[in-house]
C-alpha cells in the first residue's frame, strides 16, 4: 500500500523538480507544470500519462480512473493511491516527471539510476 511518504522524496530530488502546495493540494511541478497531485485527503494521486495510452490503462486495471470530464483535454489520469505498491507509485511519478522533462534530463536519470526509482 503506497503512501504520498513513499513518493515525496521524488517530487523534492528529480531534476528541475519541485513540491508545492496550492489550495492545501500537493502537487509535483517542473516549472509551472504540474505532473503530479494529490487529492486533499492524499488518497487520489493524479499523474501525467499519454493520452493516446489512458484509456487503455483504465479498462485494463481498476485502481485508474480517468480524471473529471473539464480535464480529459489533459494528459492526465488518476490512481487511489492505496491500491499501489510504493515501488509502482514511485515509477509512475517518474514516468510522468519524463513527459515534462527534456529528453536529456530523462537519459541522465536513467544512467544514474539503471534499477530504476526503487
Amino acid at each position: 500500500m503506497a503512501v504520498v511518504d513513499d513518493v515525496l522524496p521524488l517530487g523534492e530530488t528529480l531534476e528541475r523538480s519541485y513540491v508545492a502546495h496550492v489550495a492545501g493540494r500537493l502537487k509535483f511541478r517542473v516549472g509551472s507544470i504540474v505532473y503530479v497531485a494529490f487529492s486533499l485527503d492524499e488518497t487520489v494521486m493524479g499523474f501525467a500519462f499519454p493520452k493516446e495510452e489512458r484509456v487503455a490503462l483504465v479498462e485494463s486495471d481498476p485502481r485508474f480512473q480517468l480524471p473529471r470530464e473539464s480535464d480529459l483535454r489533459f494528459h492526465w489520469v488518476h490512481a487511489t493511491l492505496a491500491e499501489l505498491e510504493p515501488d509502482e507509485a514511485r515509477e509512475l511519478v517518474v514516468d510522468a516527471w519524463r513527459m515534462v522533462v527534456p529528453q536529456k534530463v530523462s537519459r541522465a536519470y536513467d544512467l544514474a539510476h539503471p534499477v530504476g526509482p526503487g
